[in-house]
């Protein structure tokens, strides 16, 4: 299937490692043209290099006018930008009964008002086109809170609702809003996760993830290329009449439809 990729322009923020690293490097292999990024700038540009074409970018997206510098430095390279790819790194685990108020106020300004000024900046250009994709890459704790991840829980949880809003009104204009929700994907952040829980619970890492993959109908974890896979499908042209959707990419893991 060709997905009308080529020579179009997709920023992924937070693309120097997992689930961001995957989507970066499948659209890239679609003919897109990437913009790798992240606060490690040396990781971003070897990412970049080796892609067909690329740059990498070094930015804090939490910081006052992070969103505004990636913005301009893909602007500067590329010109029009195509697609956004909203992404950050998760907080740290935590039940909500632990929950302080600077918690919940990083997590919210990380998970939330970070990617809505990343898809603000975007937004008039696409729009005026007709043409534009914005696709968060969000967590299955959107549609089943998980336990011991309250902030992330709450963070993208209120994100969601935003991108759900925001589909509504720019439909018409030709530019889709979607989410696509990882489930257990083999990546760095679910084996700290799994980690972290196993040192809570006196077990190993590896009875952790035993667990946990026995409680997935597909009976393991995902690849990041399988995710990047749907999320290249999710930016292209086939996909055009797909907005304010929340897409799960976990194996079956959520018993809801």
């Amino acid at each position: 299937m060709d997905l009308g990729l080529t020579g179009r322009t997709a920023v992924v923020a937070a693309s120097t490692g997992g689930l961001g690293r995957a989507v970066a490097e499948a659209l890239a292999a679609e003919g897109a043209r990437v913009v790798v990024s992240g606060r490690r700038g040396d990781t971003a540009k070897e990412i970049a290099a080796a892609l067909p074409d690329a740059i990498g970018v070094e930015v804090d997206l939490d910081a006052p006018e992070g969103p505004r510098t990636l913005m301009d430095a893909a602007r500067a390279a590329y010109g029009q930008i195509d697609i956004v790819v909203l992404n950050g790194p998760g907080p740290k685990p935590g039940k909500a009964s632990g929950v302080s108020d600077t918690d919940l106020a990083e997590a919210t300004h990380s998970l939330l008002l970070a990617q809505q000024r990343l898809a603000t900046l975007a937004l008039p250009a696409m729009r005026e086109r007709g043409w534009g994709r914005i696709l968060a890459v969000g967590s299955s704790g959107i549609a089943a809170p998980l336990p011991d991840l309250a902030l992330s829980n709450a963070g993208r949880a209120a994100l969601a609702a935003y991108l759900k809003t925001l589909a509504a009104e720019t439909a018409a204009d030709g530019v889709t809003v979607n989410l696509l929700l990882p489930g257990r994907i083999a990546t760095d952040r679910v084996a700290a996760l799994d980690a972290a829980k196993a040192a809570r619970e006196g077990r190993t890492a590896e009875e952790v993830a035993a667990a946990s993959r026995a409680t997935i109908p597909a009976g393991r974890y995902g690849t990041p290329e399988e995710f990047g896979a749907v999320a290249a499908f999710l930016c292209g042209q086939p996909a055009a009449y797909v907005t304010g959707t929340a897409l799960r990419c976990d194996g079956g893991l959520v018993r809801s439809l």
